[in-house]
């Protein structure tokens, strides 16, 4: 299973440590990961970010509000 096609429950966002890579942020947003990546690259990626497009982190209770 890829993350594009990982559903996330209640109780798996819940479990997730306090910041996530992007495969993980976009599993929970339901996009892919070219996709998040290509948000990132822009600068319209939905969420606080930690880092840069080739090695980033995101607090997951943000994706979770998007």
């Amino acid at each position: 299973m890829t993350p594009a096609t990982l559903q996330m429950t209640e109780a798996d966002l819940r479990s997730l440590p306090p910041v996530v890579d992007v495969p993980t942020a976009a599993a929970v947003l339901g996009i892919g990961r070219t996709a998040a990546y290509e948000l990132i690259r822009c600068g319209n990626w939905p969420t606080p970010c930690c880092g840069s497009a080739s090695l980033s982190g995101f607090p997951p209770r943000h994706c979770s509000t998007w």
